[in-house]
């Protein structure tokens, strides 16, 4: 599975170019007024929704807001308990426990380069220890970025871009919506049977440094509002070592792109929508635009 790449956080900033484009109108096929959808970064700053030609006049024509998840659904006590208690690994069981001999020896290695320290600090390993390898996974990836964009540990969701639209929508009096519930969500992350979710860790751990070069490489291409160049460098990341297979693909890209444009007609003819979703779901003959196109919409980048 694509367990971190496409979830990275930026760590430069790269100017738009003229040929990006990021932001698209969707009009025609008995619409009264169109829609808009967006392709975000999930972890990038919400500054950079400036840099996003024609976004707030899109933006300020819409009536409601529609993401991934309605983030709202994730901020109660009761919700936050429950996601980061299918982040934990089952009663009896520790992520040492999980590992070989050789396996933990490259873990530490690699923990030692990002937190400074491994599971031979009594203190970090009993923090540590019973969190699900997907957990630790998806833990060294945003550490490795939130060096370099502090925002990311803040909790406020507001000051990255998906939860800035919310933010916004919900200053307004706008609806907020979401296409899945935090539930599904949280379950294509980390609802893995732990035996893949440890090779995937180590996978990690033994590619590290060419996952975070290719992670760049893909944050390039989103700060330059590049879908076509983003659809190369994804695909070429599932060919890597530690790449997708397509039944993850499917699962965490296409099934959802199809369910999603299902549901948009009725979602666009209530109200006209502000959408934003995570950009690699644009792109390519399966994704969101192209369906659209296929369902008999006009869509058009917004210069």
């Amino acid at each position: 599975m694509k367990k971190t790449l496409l979830s990275v956080i930026a760590m430069t900033m790269f100017a738009a170019t003229s040929q990006g484009q990021l932001l698209y109108r969707i009009s025609g096929n008995g619409l009264d007024k169109p829609s808009y959808i967006i392709g975000t970064y999930h972890l990038a700053p919400a500054s950079f929704a400036d840099k996003i030609p024609g976004l707030n006049e899109a933006f300020e024509s819409c009536e409601q807001v529609y993401g991934e998840i309605d983030m709202r659904e994730t901020a109660t006590p009761e919700k936050q308990l429950a996601i980061q208690q299918s982040q934990m690994l089952p009663d009896g069981k520790t992520l040492t426990s999980l590992l070989t001999s050789d396996q933990l020896t490259r873990l530490n290695a690699l923990m030692r380069e990002v937190f400074g320290k491994d599971f031979n600090n009594e203190a970090f390993a009993a923090q540590m220890n019973h969190f699900s390898p997907a957990l630790i996974s998806n833990t060294i990836t945003l550490i490795t970025y939130a060096k370099d964009n502090p925002d990311l540990l803040s909790g406020d969701q507001s000051k990255l871009i998906d939860g800035y639209f919310q933010a916004r929508a919900a200053d307004k009096g706008l609806p907020v919506k979401g296409f899945e519930t935090a539930d599904f969500q949280t379950e294509a992350l980390f609802g893995k049977p732990l035996d893949q979710q440890v090779t995937d860790l180590m996978c990690l751990v033994d590619n590290y440094r060419e996952n975070v070069d290719m992670a760049e490489f893909i944050t390039e291409a989103y700060f330059s509002q590049d879908l076509d160049q983003l659809l190369d460098l994804t695909e070429e990341e599932s060919e890597g070592a530690c790449g997708s297979t397509p039944e993850d693909n499917d699962k965490l890209i296409y099934d959802r792109n199809a369910s999603w444009v299902k549901a948009m007609p009725e979602i666009m003819k209530e109200r006209p929508t502000f959408f934003a979703v995570g950009a690699a779901h644009l792109c390519g003959e399966r994704g969101v635009l192209h369906l659209l196109r296929e369902a008999g919409y006009k869509v058009d980048g917004v210069k």
